[in-house]
């Protein structure tokens, strides 16, 4: 048997492993199971007023509010949606003149960096 210690995401684990000889592949660990990882944010919803002007998170994080909803006029540097981040508040705000044709994600979803919230026509 050999013992690792292992750190994954920041958490350190103890781990032994089994030597069984002539198997390829090792035996598994036998250490309590990491606590499961978050969902993954749903899958964008598909609307067919969809529009060409994305509305991308600028930062990991998780929707805080919906500042304007589908059909809402937008000037250029509105807050379309609001991003909690590091405990802060990070407005989203239009790139460009228009109307809110989509909102891809609800209140409390988490985001990556680059992740389409919105759209516009």
């Amino acid at each position: 048997m050999k013992n690792y210690t292992i750190t994954v995401n920041g958490n350190v684990y103890d781990v032994t492993v089994e030597e069984t000889g002539s198997q390829a592949a090792p035996a598994a660990p036998k250490a309590a199971a990491p606590k499961a990882a978050p969902k993954a944010a749903p899958a964008p919803k598909k609307t067919a007023a969809a529009g060409s002007i994305r509305v991308e998170a600028g930062a990991a994080g998780k929707v805080f509010k919906i500042e304007a909803n589908v059909g809402t006029s937008v000037k250029k540097g509105d807050p379309v949606v609001i991003i909690e981040a590091m405990k802060m508040e990070i407005p989203v705000v239009a790139p460009e003149d228009g109307t809110v044709a989509s909102i891809e994600l609800a209140v409390g979803d988490a985001c990556e960096a680059g992740t389409l919230l919105a759209t516009l026509n």
